[in-house]
């Protein structure tokens, strides 16, 4: 299975919808809280080409976008076969 990497923050309604449609995957992830430490944020900016915004989402170290672009794969039949669960 693929590694999972999603930096959100606490209070963020589109993390929570990345993060649940993961769960609803069966997929583990490692969830990185950018609100917490100020470094995380700093190298989501750098791995993310300066998108700012939260969730940040990467498989196998591919940056994926945010929750809509994890969601438009999702539909389009594309994530299961990224995260090697289809």
């Amino acid at each position: 299975m693929a590694k999972v990497e999603i930096y959100s923050s606490m209070f963020c309604p589109f993390c929570a919808r990345a993060k649940h449609l993961l769960s609803q995957k069966g997929v583990e992830f490692i969830e990185i809280d950018v609100d917490t430490s100020p470094d995380r944020r700093n190298e989501m900016l750098e791995r993310a080409n300066g998108r700012h915004t939260v969730p940040q989402i990467f498989i196998d170290d591919h940056h994926v976008g945010g929750s809509d672009d994890l969601t438009a794969l999702d539909r389009a039949g594309d994530l299961d076969g990224l995260l090697g669960t289809g």
